[in-house]
This record gives structure tokens, sequence and C-alpha cells, in this order.
């Protein structure tokens, strides 16, 4: 049996305008983020194998929209919280490679195309968290694609050097073959993105540069309401982190040890027993600790010693929320977050002799330091705020992106 149109030229044309609408419709309806219950909504990001700051937002965007699907390149879930092992995560093909939970940053070359195999066609909005590769991920035309910045990959541009001369020989020649097509396509598919978020002013300027892409700054969410003011003086100096090169940890333990001051230093890293046999006798090593360990100690120290240049660094405001003022070089985030002499004090150079001038300027007003100051001064960056101002965001932007499809379905010819 051969089957006739029923319907003229010009009113299938009508038809076939209005038929992709069907999924932008849901995108349109949603006045408000507090209805987007009815979009289907992707969250991806590079990978889950720890608690850091990136994953830490991810926790809060699932808190925003809790029938987002999680997609990453590899997952190890003995290393996530537990909110986050009540998603649905899907992993990529990486993820079927022996050893790729430990050796995943190996693996560079290849996430591009694991990153592109996932298929999103299914989601109305997708909002990607971006340090290593996520923002490639090829979404549907008419879907929203918002990508929070924590940092453009640090390794393929302003830290090339630093993370190809801590490799082995055959690392850095894999490296120099493999970065400039990495770069390649990092700046192209940053098209890909309608809106760019980043989390500091510092990042925003790495994403103009790199990317020559304008954003919005909103910084990450620090869980304020989990620190509480210590009591009494501090007992002494921490440093906590990743023992990596660029985290510069050496200036904080040959610090405290010139100075014969308490340290104590929470994390681990490549540069453990290169700071053990640097570290004097006033320097304790506690290797990871969970986070009730940290806590304490975050609300025990003089203050926290922050040496590294980070694009916002989440634990100097969680040393705040503490009561306890850091003291940090004059770089990246920390130029927003420690931004007045009474929650710290930053030094100009990153070297140990600027290091002890800081710190001896600030045992000189160490007394005078009001804790109560600067857990105030830490709520500006608190898990509420971040979701009122993202919340904000994605309303608007789910309002004019679903204006700019109607204009563009009204301006079909037909």
């Amino acid at each position: 049996m051969t089957l006739k149109a029923t319907t003229s030229l010009p009113d299938a044309r009508a038809f076939l305008g209005d038929a992709p609408v069907m999924a932008k419709r849901r995108v349109t309806d949603a006045g408000s983020v507090g209805d987007t219950k009815q979009l289907r909504v992707a969250i991806v990001h590079y990978w889950l194998v720890s608690m850091r700051g990136g994953e830490k937002v991810v926790e809060e965007l699932c808190r925003m929209f809790p029938q987002a699907d999680i997609f990453t390149l590899v997952c190890n879930r003995d290393r996530i919280s537990d909110f986050l092992k009540t998603r649905n995560i899907r992993t990529s093909f990486l993820q079927k490679i022996p050893g790729a939970k430990r050796h995943y940053t190996k693996m560079l070359p290849l996430m591009p195309f694991a990153l592109e195999q996932f298929d999103l066609q299914d989601y109305d909005l997708v909002l990607s968290s971006e340090s290593g590769p996520a923002k490639g991920i090829i979404t549907r035309a008419d879907a929203l694609h918002v990508c929070y910045c924590h940092s453009p990959m640090r390794y393929i541009w302003d830290q090339f050097h630093v993370y190809r001369h801590g490799l082995p020989w055959v690392g850095r020649a894999m490296m120099s073959i493999t970065a400039p097509m990495l770069r390649a396509w990092d700046v192209t598919t940053s098209s890909r993105v309608d809106v760019f978020v980043a989390n500091s002013d510092y990042v925003a300027s790495r994403i103009r540069r790199f990317y020559d892409r304008e954003s919005i700054v909103i910084h990450p969410p620090v869980a304020t309401d989990d620190f509480a003011v210590g009591k009494g003086k501090g007992e002494f100096y921490l440093y906590a982190g990743q023992l990596t090169t660029y985290k510069r940890p050496d200036i904080a333990v040959r610090a405290c040890t010139e100075a014969g001051r308490k340290l104590v230093v929470i994390g681990e890293g490549d540069q453990l027993a290169y700071l053990k046999s640097i570290a004097g006798p006033t320097v304790q090593f506690l290797g990871h600790q969970p986070f009730n360990v940290l806590r304490d100690h975050l609300s025990r120290c003089r203050a926290l010693l922050f040496p590294g240049t980070e694009d916002f660094g989440i634990l100097p405001v969680e040393a705040m929320a503490s009561g306890r003022p850091v003291l940090a070089f004059d770089a990246g985030g920390a130029r927003e977050t420690v931004s007045s002499p009474k929650v710290g004090f930053r030094f100009a150079q990153q070297t140990t002799e600027a290091l002890l001038e800081t710190m001896a300027a600030f045992e000189e007003v160490e007394d005078d330091i009001d804790p109560h100051a600067i857990r105030a001064h830490s709520l500006k960056f608190s898990s509420s705020v971040f979701r009122d101002r993202l919340s904000s965001l994605i309303e608007q932007q789910l309002t004019n992106h679903g204006d700019r499809s109607a204009e563009v379905f009204r301006r079909r010819p037909g």
C-alpha cells in the first residue's frame, strides 16, 4: 500500500519546524530553576577519584538538580563521598583499562576520544565541570551547555613545563608530541560551550587568554557550616593538600624548619620523600587524613600556610571558616579570598625568605586578630551563596536560550 501525503508542502514545513520544539519546550516552560525537574540534566566531570574542590562543586550541582546523571571518564567509588555514590554515574571506556583508577592522568591523549563517546542527545541542560577534559562533550544542538571552569587544563597550558619536568624521559617525549594536538582540541571545543562560569577572576583571565571567551565569575561553594571557630590560641602552623611540585609545600617545610616553628603537614603526593629529607624535627607528617582530622587541625592551627598558586583555593576559606588566618602566596585565587590583613597576609615572592618575613609580621599581631571576624569573612563563599548565584544565572540562561530558539523557529520560511 502506498501512503499519500495529506498535508500541503507549506503545512509539512510548519510541522517539521515545530518538531524539535518538543525537547525545547521543556527548556522554555522552565520559568525558574525551581521548575526544572522536568529538564533532562547531565553533569559532566573530568574524573571522580577523590573529594577535592571540583568534586564538591559536583555535589552542589547534584543538590540543585537531583534528577541529573553524572558522566565522568574514570570513577573510583572508594574515594568519593557517600552522597555521590547514590548518584547515577556513567564512566567511559577508560574505566575498563587496568590501573585506570590510579594512572588516569597518563591516559590524557585518549581522553578527548573517550569524552566524545558519551551520548547526551536526550539532555536539555548540560553542566560541565572543567579542569581536565569535560567541556568538549558533544551535546544536542538545541541543548544549553554551561561550563563551570575550575581551570583551563593546567598541564597543557601555563603549567605545561612544570608537569613535563616531573616526568621520566618517555613521559616528557609523549607530552611534547601530544600537547599541541590537545591544545588545538581544547581551544576548538570551547565553542561548544554556551556560557562559561569561572571560579575566580584569575581563572576568568585565563579563559579569556586561552579561549578568547568571556565568563561570569561565581566562586565555588565552601561548606562553611561544617567548620567552627576553634578555642584558644593556635598550637602549630598547618600545610594541607597534595604534596606536588607546583603547590610548593617545600617553602612551608623549609620556613618552619629554619624558624624552629611547629608545622603539621596533611596530605600525600610524589614530593613526600623529598619533603621529609629537608624537614627538621619541628615538622610532622600525617599523610592522608579523613575530613574530621583535617577539620580538627584547621580549628587548632596558628595559621594555614598556602605557598602555591591555586585557581581559587577552597582550603584557605575552610581555614577562615574555622577562625584561623591564612598566610598565602600573592597569586591566583588567594588575592580574592585573603583580601584583608584582618583575615591573613600575602607574600609577594614564592620563596622561603618571603614566607619567613610574613610569619614574623603575623606573629607580631597574632594576638590582635579576631577569629570571629575571620569566620564572618568566609561566609561570603558559602554553599548557599554559590547555589543562589548559579541558580539565578542558569534560570536567566534557560529563559534566553528558549527565547532565542523560539525566534529562530518564527523566522523559518514557509
